[in-house]
Parts: C-alpha cells; sequence; structure tokens
C-alpha cells in the first residue's frame, strides 16, 4: 500500500487580502490534526495562538505552535480549523477528514467525498 496525497486549498480566514495557497497534502487517518510546514503558515500569514505537546508515530514528544484559524477546500467540501507547525508537508490528518465528510479510497490511493453523502458533508453530533 502507498502513501495518499490529495490536492487542497488553504485559506487563512482573517486574512482575506492574501490569496489561498494549494498543495499536494499527505492523507494520514492516523493522524489527528492538520500539520503545516512553518513556509506554508507563514504563506498564509498564520499567527501562533499557542504552544502544545504532541505525541509522534514513534511516541517520542514534541512542543510545536498552533496556528488558526486555517480553512480546507477539498472538491465540494471545506471546513476550518486549526493546524500544528510541524514537518515539511502539509499532513491531513482525521479530524479535518471527519468534519468535511471524506474518505481514503485505499484501493486507488486516493481522497474522495464520502459516497454516501456526495452533495453535502454529514457529521455525527452523539
Amino acid at each position: 500500500m502507498g502513501l495518499t496525497y490529495a490536492n487542497i486549498e488553504l485559506i487563512n480566514e482573517l486574512r482575506p487580502d492574501l490569496s489561498p495557497v494549494r498543495v499536494s497534502a499527505l492523507v494520514d487517518s492516523g493522524a489527528i490534526n492538520l500539520c503545516l510546514p512553518a513556509e506554508i503558515a507563514s504563506q498564509l500569514g498564520l499567527k501562533t495562538r499557542r504552544r502544545s505537546v504532541v505525541q509522534m508515530a514513534d511516541e517520542t514528544t514534541i512542543e510545536v505552535d498552533v496556528v488558526s484559524p486555517v480553512s480546507i477546500f477539498f472538491e465540494n467540501r471545506e471546513t476550518t480549523t486549526t493546524a500544528l507547525i510541524h514537518g515539511e508537508e502539509v499532513l491531513l490528518g482525521a479530524i479535518p477528514m471527519q468534519d468535511m465528510d471524506v474518505l481514503v479510497d485505499l484501493r486507488n490511493e486516493r481522497l474522495i467525498v464520502n459516497p454516501d453523502h456526495p452533495n453535502f458533508a454529514m457529521s455525527k453530533v452523539k
């Protein structure tokens, strides 16, 4: 099984004067949050809201900056969330994926809109 990437658009909701940033994001349903490289956060004019300690896949812990609000657009879906500043590429984790109601198509290694709800995102509230 290979890696899955998705073309997404990112914007800073507080800076409508800045252009959106289009990126190819690594899709990782095992990760929780959106992660952005510092360079992308800077392009978007995102400001650090706080610091947070996070656990990596190898169980080490690191402290990272948390920025917001960043909006993510994929096909006919969007969500607004916080992002962790970490890594060399954009990583799309489970929380924004669930909020947009998108799924990983493992067979074709791509991100897709949930076929059960093709026209709107369905969220669970309980």
